[in-house]
């Protein structure tokens, strides 16, 4: 027996009891495969025993500076041991530990994006000469498009880059305060290099936003270069170790060669070369966003372990009077507020997942120039990422607000794990904007099908000719139910839109008068692809009966909930009718009775280990209260009986007898 195996309190030791399904198993599924399990394992190991990784002082006691300086040392630290140990940029990002630092990480977008980016825009010959220095920590880089006036809005970017035959350069330009690079991870203090998005500029025609990788610091001395003044914006809602800056520029050169050319190209004479098509070079940012998919289901996978061990071991009031006081999590509303969010890991996993399937099978179609995927991989990848990141964010809160009290001190790390998951509703495409991306997309599918054009998997439903499913109650029939839905709500909002351009208003001026509709209606769009995937997989995975029955409850619960949520659009349409929604209801009240029994072992399988979760209130051994008062006599304020603040403050008013 382990350590914490003995010193794991009674509550918790009951609940393990009662596993019903191989857990090991579990985890190998949500991993993909066993063998990415000890992949994931043995990276593990190679930095959790570090010491190198623990905080003397606990990160919220120390200043703006110093907290920066704490997360790049462990963020330095975890590069050269990643060198040390053999693991590429790649492995880490596949199979490394989430968590090693708290507040972000400095080296993130070197370790991501500008890396990918270089990959992703760069020709044969500056991914051999700059991939290596990058792999290496020879140059630190980040990513800056996003200005202080423009962020989701691609082509409204103001930063130039003028090209000058003469010299063979580029005078890259932030012409207004606007123009100012603002957001970039790394930017502020920590990156001597970027990949910069900036307007493409010859013989004084604008050509769009293109690519270039450009020095910022000094390689020996690390002071800021002429004709570049760059920063750090300040404190934010989380991710302070991240030293999100900000970049200017006034006419600061760089060689033709910096403009990453793998996809467009000016040439030496100043010949434009445009790409063989303009979304060519969407993969890396639609890889990113899948990406985010991933971070958000992880980040809401702490919460909801955090929220579902501490709702096992707190007992409060009586469920019966006289009697004991329960477990929280006895309670029907607890359940309520916390399975769900389990059942929401999966499902968003899994989605993520058949994305990530599209993505592989669009790219290996665009070397071959067939674009016709494209349009299909942005709408799921946009879509995915926008309600990934919504229901991350609203599900850790949930969480947060389910632990009471001690879900709002630092140390249960709830509050952080929100901080730095709510950021996903804003960065790499702002929802709302992605969201009527989607609608575009929808609209256009609606239409096309109209005139009996073929449609692509995921809208197919869209179309006239497509095979209609029966309505029921089961998990096929509440699938089709979402179907129904959506295409009547589709079919709804287009109407209305021709409506508006057939009285004479201009088609812009119309969408605009339809967006409220046309989010609901790539919301739930993408909605019914995640349950239609969750359906779909659970039905074709070869699993373990304990698993299986795990995994149906969850996708039954997901399916519900999300209707229950949004009973209304299915009433609207008429596919659903009261009494329906009233048996509905009452099944996910046994769901929830069901699985609150295997909740426990449901999040041990997301085999989080306690040095990444940092939570006081949901460590595997349940200690709680001894984690708590442990920890708050770490406070500095803790060293002294009496602190300064009351000669200088609070004895003068005490003895002023106002």
């Amino acid at each position: 027996m382990s350590t914490s195996e003995r010193f794991c309190v009674s509550d918790l030791k009951k609940e393990r009891a009662k596993c019903d399904f191989d857990l090991e198993e579990l985890t190998n599924l949500m991993d993909g495969g066993k063998e990415m399990t000890e992949l994931r394992r043995q990276c593990a190991q190679k930095f959790l025993n570090d010491p190198a990784f623990t905080d003397e002082i606990p990160q919220d006691y120390l200043s703006h500076e110093d907290r920066y300086g704490n997360e790049l040392r462990k963020a330095c630290h975890t590069v050269r041991k990643m060198h040390k140990e053999g693991i590429t940029i790649r492995q880490m990002a596949a199979h490394g530990p989430r968590g090693l630092t708290l507040d972000g990480n400095p080296l993130m977008l070197h370790l991501g994006m500008f890396y990918d980016a270089i990959g992703g825009h760069g020709n044969k010959e500056q991914r051999e000469k700059w991939l290596p220095l990058a792999e290496n920590a020879d140059i630190i880089g980040t990513y800056a498009q996003t200005e202080m006036g423009h962020g989701t809005f691609l082509r409204g970017l103001e930063t130039t880059a003028t090209y000058d035959k003469s010299t063979q350069e580029f005078l890259i330009h932030s012409p207004t305060l606007t123009a100012t690079k603002w957001w970039p991870g790394g930017l502020g203090k920590t990156a001597n290099f970027t990949v910069l998005m900036a307007q493409l500029y010859i013989d004084g025609k604008c050509l769009g936003p293109h690519p270039f990788l450009v020095q910022i610091r000094d390689l020996e001395t690390h002071q800021s270069l002429p004709g570049i003044i760059v920063g750090e914006i300040g404190p934010r809602a989380g991710l302070n170790g991240n030293d999100n800056g900000f970049l200017r520029f006034e006419h600061h050169r760089i060689p033709r060669t910096n403009m990453l050319m793998k996809h467009s190209q000016v040439l030496e004479d100043g010949t434009y070369v445009k790409p063989p098509h303009a979304k060519l070079s969407y993969g890396t940012m639609v890889i990113t966003r899948v990406s985010l998919v991933y971070h958000a289901a992880f980040q809401l996978r702490q919460a909801v372990t955090i929220a579902t061990r501490y709702s096992a071991v707190r007992r409060q009031s009586e469920l019966v009077p006289g009697e004991p006081e329960p477990q929280i999590f006895d309670y029907q509303t607890q359940q309520h507020k916390i399975i769900p969010q389990i059942a929401s890991v999966f499902a968003l996993l899994l989605a993520a997942q058949n994305c990530g399937k599209t993505y592989v099978s669009a790219m290996s179609n665009i070397q071959e120039g067939d674009m016709e995927l494209l349009p299909e991989l942005h709408a799921l990848s946009s879509g995915l990422k926008a309600i990934g990141g919504k229901d991350a964010s609203e599900g850790v809160e949930i969480c947060r607000l389910a632990c009471g009290g001690h879900g709002y001190i630092a140390s249960s790390n709830l509050p952080r794990i929100y901080g730095n998951t709510t950021c996903i509703i804003t960065y790499e495409g702002e929802n709302t904007v992605l969201l009527l991306q989607v609608a575009r997309y929808l609209i256009k599918s609606f239409r096309a099908g109209r005139t009996g054009t073929p449609l692509q998997k995921s809208v197919a439903y869209l179309s006239p000719k497509s095979t209609a499913g029966e309505v029921n109650l089961k998990n096929a029939g509440l699938v089709e139910a979402y179907k129904r839905s959506v295409s009547a709500m589709v079919a709804e909002t287009e109407g209305r839109l021709r409506r508006l351009c057939d009285s004479g208003l201009n088609y812009h001026h119309a969408w605009n008068r339809c967006s409220v509709s046309l989010v609901k209606c790539a919301e739930a769009h993408n909605r019914y692809y995640i349950c239609d995937q969750f359906v779909k997989n659970v039905e074709s995975l070869k699993t373990s009966l304990g698993v299986r029955n795990i995994l149906k409850d969850l996708c039954r619960l997901y399916l519900i909930y999300h209707i229950t949520l949004e009973e209304g659009m299915f009433l609207k349409a008429g596919v659903l009718s009261p009494s329906d929604i009233k048996v509905l209801e009452e099944e996910m009240t046994e769901l929830l009775g069901r699985l609150r029994h295997q909740a426990v072992n449901i999040v041990d399988s997301f085999d989080i280990d306690d040095k990444l979760l940092h939570s006081t209130i949901g460590a595997w051994d349940g200690n709680v209260y001894q984690r708590l008062y442990d920890e708050a006599m770490k406070s500095p304020l803790n060293k002294t009986d009496v602190p300064k603040a009351y000669e200088k403050y609070l004895k003068p008013l005490i003895n002023a007898k106002l």
